[in-house]
C-alpha cells in the first residue's frame, strides 16, 4: 500500500467537501487512486455535500456552554434559517460547544479535528450536511477560563441568532454578570474599556473629529476642548464598562457591576449569526423565471 500525503488528503478534501479522516480513509482504501476514492466517497454518500460547497452559509446558530471554570461560545451556520429551527442541527450546534469547552482546542482547525464518539467534528458536521441537505459550516469559536473567584455570564438572544460571555473577575453574582452580557448582546461594545481601544481607531477617529470642529470655525482653542469632549464620548461609546447600562441608564456598566456586589469586567465574547459573511442577494422573480425554463 502507497503512502498517503497530507497533500492528496487536502486535495481530496477540496474535490469533496467530506472531512479529513473520511478523504484519509478513502485514499486508504483504493490505494491513493484519487478518482477511485472519490467513488469510494459517492458511494458512502458522503460526497453528497460537496454538491454544496460554493453555497453560502449564513444562517444558523450561535451557542454557549459553561464547565466549571471554561465558557465556550461557537457559531455554526446554515444556508437557511428554517434548518436553524431544526432539532437536528440545534442538538449538532449544542454537541460541538460542549466539546469545545471540555476540550480548549488552539485553533479552529483543532476544534474542527475534536473527536466525539469516534469522530471528528469536521465529520460530523459533513455528514449533516448530507442528512439535513443544506451545506453547513462550524465558522468559529472561543473559549475563556476563570479562577474560583470569578464568574461568567451567558446569554442566548432569539434562539441563538445572537450570543454572549462576560467574565468578571472578583464577582461571585451570575445575575449580574448575565445582565452585563444580555447588554453586550444588545449594544455590542467594541473593547472591554477606553485602555483597550487601538491606538491607530483612536488617533483615526481623533482626526475626524479635529476636521469636523474646524470646519465648523472655532478658534484653536475652542476646537482643541470640543475635540476632547467627543473624544470622551467616542470611548464611551464603545467601551463597555462607559456605556449607559441598558437596563438602567442612569449607571455605567462597570458602576452597576460596582453597585451589585462588585467585581471588574474582565473581557467579553459576542456572536451574531452571519455577522461578516457576505450573503447571496437572490432574486427571487428572476429565480422562479429561471425554474420555469428548466
Amino acid at each position: 500500500m502507497s503512502k498517503i500525503s497530507a497533500k492528496q488528503v487536502k486535495e481530496l478534501r477540496d474535490m469533496t467537501g467530506v472531512g479529513m479522516m473520511d478523504a484519509k480513509n478513502a485514499l486508504v482504501e483504493t490505494d491513493g487512486d484519487m478518482d477511485a476514492a472519490v467513488d469510494f466517497l459517492r458511494t458512502k454518500g458522503l460526497a453528497k455535500a460537496a454538491k454544496k460547497a460554493d453555497r453560502i452559509a449564513a444562517e444558523g446558530l450561535t451557542a454557549t456552554y459553561v464547565d466549571g471554570n471554561t465558557a465556550a461560545i461557537v457559531e455554526v451556520n446554515s444556508e437557511t434559517d428554517f434548518v436553524s429551527k431544526n432539532e437536528k442541527f440545534q442538538d449538532l450546534v449544542a454537541t460541538i460547544v460542549k466539546a469545545v469547552a471540555e476540550n480548549k482546542p488552539a485553533d479552529i482547525e483543532a476544534a474542527k479535528a475534536i473527536e466525539i464518539d469516534g469522530k471528528t467534528i469536521d465529520t460530523i458536521v459533513t455528514e449533516a450536511t448530507t442528512v439535513i441537505g443544506e451545506k453547513l459550516d462550524f465558522r468559529r469559536f472561543a473559549v475563556l477560563t476563570k479562577e474560583d473567584a470569578d464568574v461568567f455570564g451567558e446569554y442566548v438572544h432569539a434562539g441563538g441568532s445572537i450570543s454572549a460571555i462576560v467574565k468578571i473577575t472578583g464577582a461571585s453574582n451570575e445575575a449580574v454578570a448575565k445582565d452585563v452580557a444580555m447588554h453586550v448582546a444588545a449594544i455590542n461594545p467594541r473593547y472591554v474599556n477606553p485602555d483597550q481601544v487601538d491606538a491607530e481607531v483612536y488617533e483615526h477617529e481623533k482626526q475626524v473629529q479635529t476636521e469636523k470642529s474646524l470646519a465648523e470655525g472655532k478658534p484653536a482653542n475652542i476646537v482643541e476642548k470640543m475635540v476632547q469632549g467627543r473624544m470622551h464620548k467616542f470611548l464611551a461609546e464603545i467601551s463597555l464598562t462607559e456605556q449607559d447600562f441598558i437596563k438602567e441608564p442612569d449607571l455605567s456598566v462597570s458602576k452597576y457591576v460596582t453597585a451589585n456586589g462588585g467585581g471588574q469586567i474582565d473581557s467579553f465574547v459576542r456572536f451574531q449569526v452571519g455577522e461578516g459573511i457576505e450573503k447571496r442577494q437572490d432574486n427571487f422573480a428572476d429565480e422562479v423565471a429561471a425554474q420555469m425554463k428548466k
